[in-house]
């Protein structure tokens, strides 16, 4: 009549937020950060950076992250805000509720309806010559 489940099962979830690789760092949702920071693997923010950001690898921003300082990384989905520069070292992709008030650089840009810039917009190859992601 009833089945016991076995100790090896591991119960089925369902997850609707894209996996994250075990080796990124999340700053969540209510962290606020004051200095500067360096990663060397992906990053997940949905807190606050006040001061000078550094990825080497990609940047994944959520609709509550927030940068007020200079952002450098070699990929990005942003859906925060951004007050200051950014830097791309390949596609920069502003989702719809992403708002970035500062210079922005990047080899490539996507904006997507709804997301929104303000100040200078430096697109392209050329600008990155001598200037390699620290």
């Amino acid at each position: 009549m009833f089945k016991s489940k076995s100790k090896n099962e591991t119960p089925k979830t369902v997850n609707s937020a894209p996996s994250i690789p075990s080796d990124s760092n999340v700053i969540a949702s209510g962290t606020t950060i004051e200095g500067s920071i360096k990663a060397n693997q992906d990053v997940r923010l949905d807190g606050t950076i006040l001061g000078d950001a550094s990825f080497k690898q990609k940047l994944v921003m959520g609709e509550t992250g927030r940068v007020e300082g200079t952002v450098k990384c070699n990929e990005s989905a942003i859906k925060g805000k951004i007050d200051g520069e950014i830097s791309v070292n390949g596609l920069l992709h502003l989702l719809n509720t992403a708002f970035i008030k500062g210079k922005i650089r990047a080899k490539k840009m996507v904006v997507d309806e709804g997301a929104s810039y303000s100040g200078e917009c430096l697109i392209g190859e050329q600008h990155f010559k001598n200037q390699p992601v620290s």
